[in-house]
């Protein structure tokens, strides 16, 4: 039989499991998206710019079990796609990067769109390939797909020639898939070290990232078995439930919820697994030293950086986890603390913390805290919640409790702005039997707001909340707490109800905290009619978070005291004298 170049990558992206590629069709991958087109079993999604298709990609790898797959011209394909590849790279979530190729056959330079692709993908993805032949066409796929699935999870590069996508070649067969990602053998004495600190321990506690979110049942039973208070990273929210009696906050440190500050005060003990303890995760780096660390990871690059172990554990966070349960259960673990009495105290005071955010119903803006908690009242409890990067972050970080894994998925390492309204419509397409709702800043939603047209194209009833303050949030409180000033961080004026209705989106306003509920329940309605909808919310953002507050502290505290005193004088200064 004879197959073309292009024919051949989409048999090897069906054997994989990829069920839609995103991308912008152009000259160089006209032919794998004609391939696409007569497939079956992969659907092509046209978006508005390549940044949201690599979004998207990263959000289906983060939401269901294939791994998202981009299709893009060369060069400023690969440019535009930049943000969210860099974004994969940094969370370490599995990403497939087919980029057509200039011609390999005819000898000529400067042909359209000719670069050097492999160099440019290569400070951000896991591994880089130009494929010369046809016959390395699906090994080569096949390689790729597993070396972004293996070990800590990435972006992989392919570079497809356009000459070999039009050209056809005689095949005798077409190879099945077959995994060649092998599991690492484990150290078992870190795990015996591991298991007697912590059968030794007074006052245990966890902290779980992204590499933890697909064991939930072990994390849950490790921690009701030491009575052990939970963290998580911002990646990881969704690792733990954040309803469990033991679980304290997101983050951890002084950037964290007091019932975390609480926890790490008496610890003796920290258990965490498949966290970096990043800067976010840290607050700034606002966490002392942890004591007797027991760091769990399977890149173990990531161990002693910011931190140093006292056990280092190379190992899937399931595998290290089921043998540290089987430890403590062989030896026949006990302790004397009551799980139900910490819960209780966790509980209060998360309950407490919660209570300052609901304060008097306002008239003239919307509460975070009553927003967040008519939000969790309304939606499903399997609701796939999408963040973007922003002051709503961290509100949504801490507001409003997940229950189930891989349910609250935001950019975080990277960090990068625009996230949110291409990923919630990747993770609705991935999951179209469960509630999708994307929360996002309005900085952010100017930069991929147009992505409005492909969840309006496909059908796909994504519920949207902007979070419209008219300010790049986060960062002009960041702005105003030292220099009472807002340089560049202020935004345009838009017409959001005219740009929304003319992308084909419904459109809803919330204008204050009697608003919220009917707000809420119209969205739920109108997307349940398979449209997707914005409801424009005019956020109150004067209350601090935890993060806002303790990274400012924590930053202020490191300066020395000569710069301290300049900073502070003239904070003063500028407050006093506007």
């Amino acid at each position: 039989m004879k197959k073309n170049g292009a024919q051949l990558a989409v048999y090897a992206l069906e054997e994989l499991g990829i069920n839609f590629a995103y991308g912008i069709p152009g000259t160089h991958t006209t032919e794998l998206y004609d391939a696409m087109a007569i497939s079956e079993k992969i659907e092509p999604i046209l978006v508005s710019h390549e940044a949201g298709a690599s979004f998207m990609a990263d959000a289906t790898s983060r939401t269901s079990n294939s791994v998202g797959t981009i299709v893009i011209v060369p060069a400023a394909g690969l440019t535009h796609a930049m943000s969210g590849i860099g974004e994969a790279f940094l969370d370490g979530i599995p990403m497939l990067i087919i980029a057509g190729g200039t011609r390999t056959d005819s000898g000529r330079h400067y042909q359209l769109h000719q670069f050097d692709q492999i160099e440019l993908a290569k400070p951000i993805t896991k591994a880089q390939f130009r494929i010369l032949s046809h016959e390395d066409i699906i090994p080569t796929i096949f390689k790729a797909h597993d070396i972004a699935k293996s070990g800590e999870p990435g972006p992989v590069f392919i570079e497809l020639p356009v000459n070999l996508q039009l050209f056809s070649v005689s095949i005798k067969d077409l190879p099945k898939y077959k995994s060649s990602i092998e599991e690492k053998a484990i150290d078992m004495e870190t795990i015996n070290k591991a298991v007697d600190l912590l059968t030794n321990a007074k006052n245990p506690m966890l902290f779980l990232g992204w590499g933890a979110v697909n064991y939930t049942q072990y994390s849950i039973e490790l921690a009701e078995l030491l009575a052990a208070p939970v963290a998580t990273t911002l990646q990881g929210k969704s690792a733990f439930p954040n309803t469990h009696p033991l679980y304290t906050s997101v983050g951890i440190g002084e950037a964290a919820k007091p019932s975390n500050q609480w926890a790490l005060k008496k610890h003796d003990v920290m258990l965490t697994v498949g966290a970096r303890f990043g800067e976010i995760a840290t607050g700034s780096y606002g966490l002392d030293q942890p004591k007797n660390l027991i760091h769990i990871d399977i890149n173990p690059s990531v161990f002693n950086k910011n931190y140093q172990c006292t056990v280092a554990i190379e190992s899937d966070a399931g595998i290290a986890l089921q043998l540290i349960l089987e430890g403590l259960k062989a030896n026949k673990y006990s302790n004397s603390r009551s799980k139900e009495e910490i819960g209780f105290k966790l509980r209060e005071m998360n309950g407490n913390y919660f209570k300052e955010w609901l304060k008097e119903k306002q008239v003239d803006k919307v509460s975070p805290g009553h927003f967040f908690f008519d939000l969790k009242k309304q939606l499903d409890n399997d609701v796939q919640l999408v963040i973007d990067d922003g002051k709503h972050t961290f509100l949504a970080s801490e507001l409003f409790p997940v229950d189930l894994p891989r349910s609250f998925i935001s950019p975080t390492d990277f960090n990068c702005m625009g996230y949110c309204i291409p990923a919630a419509i990747a993770a609705k397409l991935n999951n179209p039997k469960r509630q999708v709702v994307g929360i996002v800043g309005d900085g952010a939603f100017l930069m991929t707001g147009m992505e409005l047209v492909t969840a309006v194209s496909y059908e796909v009833p994504v519920i949207y909340f902007i979070f419209n303050d008219g300010e790049l949030g986060q960062i002009t409180q960041f702005q105003k707490i030292p220099l009472n000033k807002k340089t560049c961080s202020v935004l345009g004026k838009v017409d959001y109800e005219s740009l929304i209705l003319g992308l084909g989106a419904a459109y809803i306003r919330m204008e204050n905290d009697h608003q919220i509920t009917e707000c809420i329940k119209q969205a739920i309605a109108v997307s349940k009619e398979g449209v997707p909808v914005v409801v424009d919310v005019n956020i109150d953002y004067t209350q601090k978070t935890m993060l806002t507050k303790g990274v400012v502290k924590v930053n202020l505290k490191r300066f020395p005291l000569d710069e301290k005193i300049r900073f502070l004088t003239r904070a003063l200064k500028r407050h006093l004298f506007k």
